[in-house]
């Protein structure tokens, strides 16, 4: 039941439900296309995407210095089935669409260079 309930916790923060719809439409990014895109600082960033790997929500790998991020390829039946919901629904938050075009302006300017 804990693991379940650090599940839900997770998504209970605005913050992480627009992590999670950049990672779940684009499949992987760089922390420092989330920071852009999300208009948060690293710190901020990090933690949010620590919260989440914790919950088993994303994965990471280490790339030179940049950290990238996806969403967690082993999930439980719960969470499979969130995720769906989630892909599905988080377009419709009123800031997915903001979130996105930051994220293309930024990535064709820069890519994390």
């Amino acid at each position: 039941m804990k693991n379940t309930a650090r599940i839900f916790k997770a998504l209970a923060d605005e913050t992480r439900l627009r992590i999670l719809a950049l990672l779940l439409h684009e499949g992987e990014l760089c922390v420092c296309d989330i920071m852009a895109a999300l208009q948060l600082p690293q710190s901020t960033a990090s933690r949010h995407l620590a919260y989440l790997k914790n919950a088993g929500w994303v994965e990471d790998r280490r790339m030179g210095v940049w950290m990238y991020y996806s969403v967690a390829a082993e999930r439980g039946a719960i969470q499979k089935e969130l995720a769906e919901l989630l892909r599905q629904r988080l377009p419709e938050l009123c800031t997915a669409d903001e979130d996105l075009k930051r994220l293309v302006s930024f990535s064709h300017r820069s890519n994390c260079a």
